[in-house]
């Protein structure tokens, strides 16, 4: 139960590619206090998810549906989640795609042939779409 309350921590290389800067430039961001880290107790840097969200491109939640859409092609589903692709594992034909949503994590299985036509990154943003009948709540 502890570890769902702990951020999760990437190395430094990992926020690098996640972010599209050189290891130079965000090591001096660190050094700067321009990003948050924790320390290794081999003195290492590691970066929280919430810092590199925030330092992402951000997704105004305030602007309309329509204009966060925009950059996805249009469909009558209303059930879309839009987040960063925070993990991507691909074996054989399958594919495991994992969205961070407003601080919580989604995650879809799709053919190896869908990520690679879509040019799925670790960073990019994505929007899910949900297709369901029925939605269950528990407690």
């Amino acid at each position: 139960m502890k570890d769902a309350l702990r951020p999760k921590l990437y190395p430094v290389r990992h926020a690098c590619k996640v972010l599209g800067v050189s290891y130079p430039t965000l090591k001096q961001w660190i050094y700067k206090g321009k990003i948050k880290t924790v320390k290794t107790q081999g003195g290492h840097h590691r970066i929280p998810e919430t810092e590199i969200d925030r330092l992402l491109p951000a997704i105004p939640r305030s602007a309309p549906v329509e204009r966060r859409r925009q950059n996805f092609r249009k469909i009558s589903g209303r059930n879309q989640l839009v987040g960063r692709i925070v993990d991507l594992k691909i074996e054989g034909l399958l594919a495991q795609v994992t969205l961070s949503i407003a601080g919580q994590h989604l995650t879809s299985i799709i053919t190896a042939d869908a990520v690679r036509e879509m040019r799925l990154k670790k960073g990019q943003i994505a929007s899910a779409l949900i297709k369901s009948t029925e939605v269950m709540l528990m407690r």
